[in-house]
């Protein structure tokens, strides 16, 4: 059987219209908002010690959560990634522990992969022969990768800033690519006058089908089994479409609900204070967030002006009593660069705000002696060696 028993189809997350399993593709038919795969979560009988005899630690050990079977899977072995313990940067921020939820060490070096994974499986169960994105360039490079073990063609529209790295191995995984000048909002619009002519491409981004963000959700399930199904009490996220805050929530749900971990973390959203919609919905109280008119930040990953899970992820930090920070570039690179050099934990740039809105949530107060507190490393500091390095030079090291 290649679908999960349990997968009834989706629902949206918009106007709670539900879709069939058998037809679930891109956004809701009725209204075209965002899609979340369903469950009949009765039917899944998931216990820890089933989990731990499991002897693969990629993500799809936990397929009872996951649309598809392990054996219909795309997968180069993506997830299992580690949570690692940083005692240093928790003696600093006055809680009990700091973890770091490294994606970095997923096959292209991004969570990405996780979603991508699922996404290309999804098309290839379709019968598609393309897949298609917009992409500031990291899942687009894992697009590719995935594409090419699905025997798939791909497209990436990515902006010209993306870095050397992704597009690069955009064309070494044997991707269509096209630069696009400007920033994502240029390529995004590109992407979307190529797919109204190519009927054939069936669309990857994040949001654009439930299935990129169904994988995103797994790397919530190792946090919780990782820390013996103790919920943390805050995640903090770098946030850019928003789609993995909206993953972790609804990761923490199922598990809440499968009586495997109690309750969700506080969910927290960090962005470059150059490009931070998310964060200025949130601090101005408005139930929607508006587009970012002039988006100016180093963390080319993140800047997305106009996110498509941007009110996901506004209902996610709400609900859960999280919250919202935008970093200064600055301090985005020094939480990176700081990590690196008394942790040896290697973070993009773009995962420094991370790094540097729990610094902020520290300095305002709004952490406890007895928390834990997870960081997600989004993506490998590898990628973003010239960008590190020119911080470092900067302070004269």
């Amino acid at each position: 059987m290649e679908t999960n028993p349990a997968f009834t189809g989706a629902r949206c997350t918009a106007c709670d219209a539900t879709v069939d399993g058998d037809d679930v593709a891109g956004r809701c038919p009725s209204c075209g908002g965002v899609l979340d795969a369903a469950y009949e979560l009765d039917a899944v009988d998931l216990e820890p010690t089933t989990l731990a005899a499991r002897t693969t630690r990629s993500q799809w050990r936990y397929h009872e959560l996951l649309p598809f079977s392990p054996e219909a899977a795309v997968t180069t072995m993506e997830g299992g990634t580690p949570l690692v313990p940083v005692p240093s940067l928790a003696e600093e921020l006055g809680v009990a522990a700091v973890y770091v939820k490294d994606e970095g060490r997923n096959p292209t070096g991004t969570i990405d992969d996780r979603g991508q994974s699922v996404a290309v499986t999804a098309a290839k169960r379709a019968g598609a022969s393309d897949v298609a994105l917009a992409s500031t360039g990291d899942d687009g490079q894992s697009a590719a990768a995935y594409a090419a073990r699905a025997g798939l063609d791909s497209h990436t529209f990515v902006p010209s800033r993306a870095t050397f790295t992704n597009k690069a191995m955009v064309n070494v995984h044997g991707g269509d690519m096209s630069v696009v000048e400007g920033r994502i909002d240029a390529a995004a619009s590109a992407f979307a006058d190529a797919v109204a002519e190519h009927d054939e491409w069936h669309p990857v981004q994040a949001l654009s089908t439930p299935y990129p963000h169904e994988g995103l959700k797994t790397a919530y399930v190792e946090i919780a089994e990782a820390l013996d199904w103790e919920t943390p009490d805050r995640v903090i996220h770098p946030t850019g479409r928003g789609a993995g805050l909206h993953a972790f929530r609804k990761a923490a749900r199922e598990l809440d609900a499968l009586g495997l971990a109690s309750g969700t973390p506080k969910l927290y959203a960090a962005q470059a204070e150059g490009c931070a919609p998310i964060v200025r919905a949130f601090e101005e109280g408005r139930e929607a967030y508006e587009p970012w008119d002039a988006p100016d930040t180093i963390c080319g990953r993140i800047e997305i002006p106009d996110p498509a899970g941007g009110n996901l992820a506004l209902d996610a930090i709400r609900e859960t009593g999280g919250g919202a920070v935008a970093a200064p570039d600055p301090e985005t690179l020094e939480g990176a660069t700081s990590l690196a050099g008394t942790a040896g934990l290697e973070l993009s740039a773009s995962s420094g705000t991370a790094v540097a809105a729990a610094y902020a949530l520290a300095e305002r107060g709004e952490l406890d002696a007895d928390d834990t507190l997870v960081l997600v490393n989004a993506g490998a500091g590898s990628k973003d060696d010239d960008v590190l390095r020119s911080h470092l030079m900067s302070k004269g090291i």
